[in-house]
């Protein structure tokens, strides 16, 4: 798939060696409400997937992403159109300024991601994918799933 035609993006972001998870807003209007996501969001504009997720990402959780930052990648298709999907990493000590959207934040490991009901989308699907030997990051990925 081409970076010029998609709907949104989303990171799956390491802090050290746990992933930022966002709890969406409990609202009724939205897909997947009081549900873990991911930063992430809808394209504006002629944004890149990276733009995408990078200026969704600040505005979330207050984090700066660079190219540099962005060790996996993947595109499919969803119940929300074309998505880019990507793994990145930040240092340990990253501070998060948590933005105005979602309920709170928490860093998890990906083993409790996978395992958890209520995760938004087809997110512990690519998240899979990704721990599934798909992945280019030096990121431990604690145990396996059961």
């Amino acid at each position: 798939m081409t970076t010029t035609g998609f709907d949104g993006a989303k990171v799956a972001l390491f802090i050290g060696d746990r992933l930022l998870v966002i709890r969406r807003d409990d609202r009724p209007d939205i897909l997947y409400p009081d549900h873990w996501d991911f930063p992430g969001g809808g394209r504006e504009g002629d944004e890149t997937p990276f733009q995408t997720v990078a200026r969704e990402t600040l505005e979330e959780v207050g984090l700066s992403l660079t190219p540099a930052d962005i060790c996996w990648q993947t595109c499919d298709r969803s119940d929300r159109g074309v998505v880019w999907f990507f793994v990145a990493r930040l240092p340990g000590d990253a501070r998060v300024t948590f933005g105005d959207e979602g309920q709170f934040w928490c860093l998890a490991t990906v083993t409790e991601v996978l395992q958890w009901p209520d995760v938004a989308g087809q997110l512990q699907k690519r998240l899979a994918n990704w721990l599934a030997g798909q992945a280019a990051c030096d990121v431990p990925p604690a145990a396996p799933p059961v």
